[in-house]
């Protein structure tokens, strides 16, 4: 009889990479210590080489499946997705600054503030310089995506579309069997050196009350997103949120939006979408709506900036989830993804250190799964509100 092997998810292996990180950082000596650094920095410099691979590859196929022929109705579903992403970003925003704050006294960012000098140092480092920087990947996807879009190469069968969206699975399978595997590893490292420099404990005193305000803030804006849904169909929102439920609960454990999009398309018609519109809304939503990864990337970076006494200001935020917004297309498809293409990013607001974006990973992934849930159910918010839209407005005019 052949015995079943035992999978352990991605958040489990986070946490145990967490856990193995601070008992390493405890108890073990400096050169093993060191040793944990050193491999962690290496996987660290390959990340940041796959990286623009990742935002050409998927941003680029994203454009271009996403602005095939449904006209009217495919500008309306992206205005209405990429602003629910903004709007819950900027909700987290003024929420994190004003409740953070509180959770950070002064003697615990003083402790934080004299370790800095503390850090461990990699024995020794690998340079890989990445094939394009991550700006010249987000504008070569635009124009390759565009004019793949615009030619109607997809319909044409081309070189090209077929090219891009084979070194798009290619990417996906460098995601899926070698960065998220060893992401554990470079969350150990990261760990090990906090631990040993004697962060940790009171990094993590401040986390657990972050995680439970960003968990709830999803909550309440798929409520609002249900209720602007229910105002405009005349439809009870917590009814459509219990028929949400299956979906919710699908994406908690896939952390995929695009592993739900099966079980959201059931849902998305149980709650009364046409099966016109919801054969396009819910994949289309499931590459380009992430308001629930907004909310927590954006929280997470207000955490990590308040922590370390970074400034943090909405003029320096808002650009930086603009571009995020559109950076993400496609990337929740895959678990951690979001936080993978924000990476290049993260300087924007201050977070350019290895430490602290290793830091902005472990943070989010722990709540990636809420996240993505979050999405995926707004997805079918969007497509109420579409379906409304396409019954008053678009059939009349044809």
């Amino acid at each position: 009889m052949e015995k079943k092997k035992i999978k352990i998810g991605l958040v489990p292996r986070l946490i145990i990479g967490i856990i193995l990180g601070v008992i390493v950082g405890s108890f073990c000596p400096e050169w093993f210590c060191r040793l944990i650094v050193t491999l962690s920095s290496i996987f660290s410099s390959y990340l940041k080489f796959v990286i623009p691979l990742m935002i050409l590859s998927f941003v680029t196929m994203g454009i271009a499946d996403l602005t095939q022929g449904a006209g009217k109705l495919l500008g309306i579903t992206a205005l209405i997705a990429y602003g629910s992403t903004l709007i819950g970003g900027s909700m987290g925003y003024g929420v994190a600054v004003s409740l953070f704050p509180g959770f950070m006294n002064p003697a615990d960012l003083q402790k934080i503030a004299d370790t800095a000098d503390k850090s461990l140092a990699a024995y020794f480092s690998i340079s890989i310089t990445p094939i394009m920087d991550t700006i010249s990947a987000v504008v070569l996807a635009f124009i390759l995506g565009l004019c793949l879009s615009v030619t109607g190469a997809k319909s044409k069968n081309s070189v090209i579309y077929n090219g891009m969206n084979e070194f798009s699975g290619f990417i996906g399978k460098v995601l899926n069997m070698t960065i998220i595997p060893l992401l554990p590893l470079y969350i150990c490292g990261t760990f090990t050196d906090m631990t040993y420099s004697g962060k940790t404990f009171v990094i993590l005193g401040i986390l657990w009350k972050v995680f439970l305000v960003v968990i709830i803030l999803h909550w309440i804006y798929m409520i609002l997103q249900f209720t602007v849904a229910g105002s405009v169909t005349k439809k009870n929102p917590f009814s459509l949120l219990r028929k949400q439920l299956p979906g919710y609960t699908t994406a908690l454990g896939t952390q995929s939006s695009a592993a739900t999009i099966p079980v959201n398309l059931i849902c998305a018609e149980n709650e009364g979408v046409s099966q016109e519109i919801r054969n396009f809304v819910v994949p289309l939503c499931a590459n380009i709506h992430m308001c629930g990864s907004m909310i927590t990337i954006t929280c997470c970076s207000v955490a990590v900036l308040l922590m370390n006494g970074l400034p943090v200001s909405f003029t320096t935020v808002f650009p930086f989830m603009c571009t995020l917004g559109i950076a993400m297309v496609a990337s929740p498809g895959a678990p951690g993804g979001s936080i993978m293409t924000a990476l290049p990013f993260l300087p924007m607001v201050g977070l350019g250190t290895e430490a602290l974006q290793a830091l902005m990973i472990a943070l989010y992934i722990t709540q990636d799964s809420f996240g993505t849930a979050c999405n995926v159910s707004g997805d079918n918010a969007i497509g109420l509100i579409v379906d409304k839209i396409n019954d008053r407005f678009i059939k009349k005019a044809v």
